[in-house]
């Protein structure tokens, strides 16, 4: 089988396409093995579609899905776009929703996320004021004065309590955010989450804490580009192609 590997600000995935529609759960949690595996946050798998571009099942390192992944949203858009499977400008399916996107020169690529959804605003607990808000899976956001004192017992307490991602973000400016994640699926710290960025934007965005259009940074200290589209939050950054390879199933 034929797989490629793509890394989206440090959120790393394996993406294959295929006519057939299977369950991949055990090759999820063989190739995203960082040990024994080709080492991923992630696999992608990649299925035609009649009204859009494509549509997509996503597995977390751990072999369990994810309705949606903002960083995989942009990986998948210029996989699909270099292995000819849509034009620069796209839509495709994920179990969040349409996901419309665009690719761009030098690997550079916009996502259009789902409409964000609060689910519960300003609550109090291990020390820390949080909303969870949903951008296509739950998370979890507290804002802090000092991001390098990321808690990963808290974080790993919370994701329990609520199963929910959790994002410690620290409001540089009105113009600048920065943002670390731990995944659930993954279980650690991941070096940048999409829809975690999302979700911390849209909560500082909602506290007018910063403008509309920003730049974020997570743990990778790459700049995304995040901004309001009416009801949808659009996010740009590079995504890199790393390797194509063969595996056997």
């Amino acid at each position: 089988m034929f797989v490629s590997k793509y890394c989206a600000s440090g959120n790393d995935f394996i993406l294959f396409h295929t006519f057939r529609k299977g369950d991949f759960t055990a090759l999820a949690k063989r190739v995203c093995n960082r040990h024994y595996g080709l080492g991923a946050d992630g696999l992608i798998v990649l299925y035609p579609h009649d009204e859009v571009d494509f549509e997509w099942d996503f597995y977390n390192a751990d072999g369990s899905h994810a309705a949606m992944c903002g960083n995989g949203s942009r990986a998948a858009a210029l996989y699909a776009h270099q292995n000819g499977l849509c034009a620069p400008k796209l839509s495709f399916m994920t179990q969040a929703g349409l996901i419309a996107a665009s690719v761009e020169e030098e690997g550079i690529v916009e996502s259009e996320l789902t409409p964000p959804n609060v689910l519960k605003e300003s609550f109090e607990e291990e020390g820390l004021t949080w909303w969870q808000i949903d951008t296509g899976v739950p998370h979890l956001i507290a804002f802090v004065d000092d991001i390098s004192l990321f808690d990963k017992t808290t974080a790993r307490i919370m994701r329990n309590r609520y199963n929910s991602n959790v994002n410690f973000a620290k409001v540089v400016d009105a113009r600048n955010l920065m943002v670390r994640t731990y995944e659930r699926g993954v279980e650690d710290e991941t070096l940048a989450c999409g829809t975690g960025m999302a979700a911390s934007y849209y909560r500082a965005l909602l506290e007018k804490r910063i403008e509309q259009h920003i730049v974020v940074k997570p743990t990778s200290g790459e700049k995304l580009y995040l901004g309001m589209n009416e009801r949808t939050i659009t996010f740009k950054g590079k995504v890199e192609r790393v390797f194509d390879t063969t595996i056997t199933m």
